[in-house]
């Protein structure tokens, strides 16, 4: 049962992914959320979480066929409640994927695109794997704690100050202007 004081968070089942371990990762620090493919529960939500695992066009497929999209947009683009996107989640967030032919949620000016190092692609394995520090770019009031974040050193809920990352495709903002972080990989500019 959750205290009066307590926002009702849900992460939402559409199919893709492990969210038991997002789940699981919420509970040990000390946040009660619930996964949910219902969408009266995701309407009833104070916060979202869309995580996922898988292709683009999978993903938004599962979103669009398990009717998703109306409560997802209500509660984020009306009521402006927040939404964390994590891996395929947030690449759904984008306007597109090279690796889809379905658009995105187009939620964020951006795309999801292959990574790419330029000179520097025959020192580097794809998908990289590896902890990632996060460097804020401009004020936004998800990363108010601190400039630049260490490993953990941050409470999840508040912002995942370093990210365990196993991608090969990344979002990159259509504008510069258009992104709170940027994560870097291997002391690499952001593409």
């Amino acid at each position: 049962m959750m205290g009066l004081n307590r926002q009702k968070i849900i992460i939402v089942n559409y199919g893709m992914g492990n969210l038991g371990y997002i789940h699981n990762m919420l509970k040990y620090i000390g946040h009660e959320a619930f996964i949910s493919a219902d969408t009266d529960e995701i309407m009833s939500a104070d916060k979202l979480i869309l995580s996922g695992v898988g292709a683009f066009d999978g993903g938004m497929k599962n979103l669009n066929e398990g009717g998703f999209l109306f409560p997802l947009e209500k509660k984020v683009l009306d009521d402006k409640i927040p939404i964390l996107g994590i891996c395929l989640g947030m690449q759904l967030f984008s306007k597109r994927s090279e690796e889809g032919r379905l658009p995105g949620l187009g939620w964020l000016n951006a795309e999801t695109v292959r990574f790419s190092f330029g000179d520097n692609a025959g020192s580097l394995k794809i998908p990289h794997m590896g902890w990632n520090t996060m460097t804020v770019e401009k004020n936004d009031p998800l990363f108010s704690r601190k400039k630049k974040m260490t490993p953990f050193a941050a409470e999840c809920p508040t912002i995942f100050a370093s990210i365990l990352s196993i991608p090969s495709i990344c979002c990159v903002p259509m504008k510069k202007t258009s992104s709170a972080a940027l994560s870097t990989a291997i002391n690499l500019p952001p593409p």
